[in-house]
């Protein structure tokens, strides 16, 4: 089960890899965003995953659609891996899980992170959810085609 559609999603404080401690309603202030989260840096699916969100990252700017990754890996672990595939968006540190407990995001029982993908609007209102632990370039295209079908509301002008 994820968070519902038009349901605030919640603020928090990460550590990110820009070095600074990253809060979703002040970095992310009065635009819409898409956050995901992945289970571990490096994982092979995680990593298609991600480089989706890498290689449309440019039409995701120009629709002034901020993005950030969020798993349970250390800052090191993320610095190493933002490096090695290039990406140009923060990733986040949630090593005890509280943020993904949040946001629905952990395998009950084994505490392992789930792919999902929210798309907020610019109020921080959850308008698109896409859960997959196994179509990992879904995440991507499915985001691309909510934002296309959105009404333009929800978008920066």
């Amino acid at each position: 089960m994820t968070l519902l559609l038009h349901e605030q999603a919640p603020g928090f404080s990460l550590a990110s890899t820009s070095s600074h401690i990253f809060q979703l309603h002040q970095d992310f202030h009065n635009k819409a965003c898409i956050l995901f989260f992945y289970a571990r840096d490096f994982n092979t699916t995680c990593t298609e995953e991600i480089c989706g969100f890498r290689d449309h990252y440019s039409t995701l700017q120009k629709l002034g659609i901020a993005v950030a990754g969020i798993s349970r890996d250390d800052i090191v672990t993320h610095i190493h891996f933002k490096d090695k595939y290039d990406l140009p968006f923060e990733l986040l540190s949630d090593q005890k899980g509280e943020v993904s407990k949040q946001y629905q995001a952990v395998i009950p029982l084994i505490g392992v992170s789930k792919r999902i993908s929210y798309l907020l609007n610019k109020e921080h209102k959850i308008v698109a959810v896409y859960e997959s632990l196994f179509h990992s370039k879904r995440h991507i295209s499915h985001m691309l085609e909510k934002l296309k079908a959105l009404p333009s509301a929800i978008l920066p002008v």
